[in-house]
């Protein structure tokens, strides 16, 4: 198949076609089956993990022997996913916790939800880890502002911040995308139901694959995976089922590289 290009296809129609082993990195935001939409209903539980599977087992066929996996879900979902990867063999790297920063849930029976899960797995430990790529703020200015004149002692040595952060964690801080495109402080509804940040997809990309990588997204929605690869100078293929969808994809990236 064609690269830089996103495929108007069902997932199986799409993998059918996509070489074994020829791809870097896979960033993925399938259905949850949470009934918002047609695409996210399915019939039961037991229908919604046999699909999940079926489509989980093509993907891994499809990365590169040192190729990362990111997967999207509910928690209750990544933890039936969770298992089911590593019975294929996959190799586990984290459990990352998307704080959506995204008001406050109406629960009053339990705590409210306010986070979304990304499954990180490998296919070997040989894989593509871009750490200082990554670095976020430190919490404590005042004492990292401190440390960098003076050092901090530990364990006999001095210790003086990185410039460009600290490493990065498990517990990711992102405004669901709906809260960066507000108009006049309101809340819009916009294209696709549930598009991720994409500061978010950036950070995955620049930590999981390098320049020319081939990046895929086998439920491109909206097309932001492809958009931020393209951005990065990686390249991207993808498909997407829903031809509205589809279609805003295109949109998106023909105004990208306009």
């Amino acid at each position: 198949m064609n690269i830089n290009k996103i495929y108007n296809l069902d997932v199986f129609d799409f993998f059918d076609n996509v070489d074994n082993a020829s791809i870097d990195l896979i960033v993925t935001d399938p259905p949850y089956n949470l009934k918002k939409a047609k695409w996210d209903t399915f019939k039961s539980n037991e229908s919604f993990f046999n699909w999940t599977y079926d489509w989980i087992d093509k993907a891994i066929d499809k990365l590169k022997p040192n190729g990362s996996l990111y997967i999207f879900n509910t928690p209750f979902n990544s933890s039936f996913i969770f298992q089911y990867l590593l019975s294929r063999g996959m190799v586990f790297q984290n459990w990352i916790t998307w704080d959506k920063r995204d008001g406050m849930g109406a629960a009053k029976r339990k705590f409210s939800n306010g986070q979304e899960t990304i499954l990180f797995f490998t296919k070997s430990k040989n894989h593509t880890f871009n750490f200082d790529d990554i670095r976020v703020p430190y919490d404590s200015t005042n004492r990292i502002a401190h440390a960098a004149q003076k050092g901090i002692l530990k364990n006999g040595k001095r210790w003086y911040p990185n410039e460009k952060g600290k490493l990065c964690g498990e517990v990711w801080h992102f405004s669901s995308q709906r809260h960066k495109e507000k108009i006049n402080g309101k809340t819009m509804k916009l294209p696709h139901l549930t598009p991720k940040p994409h500061d978010m997809i950036e950070r995955i990309i620049k930590a999981s694959s390098n320049k020319n990588d081939i990046v895929m997204d086998c439920f491109m929605g909206s097309g932001t995976t492809a958009i931020v690869a393209k951005k990065l100078d990686r390249v991207y293929i993808g498909c997407e089922k829903d031809e509205t969808y589809y279609n805003l994809s295109l949109e998106r990236l023909t105004n990208l590289y306009e």
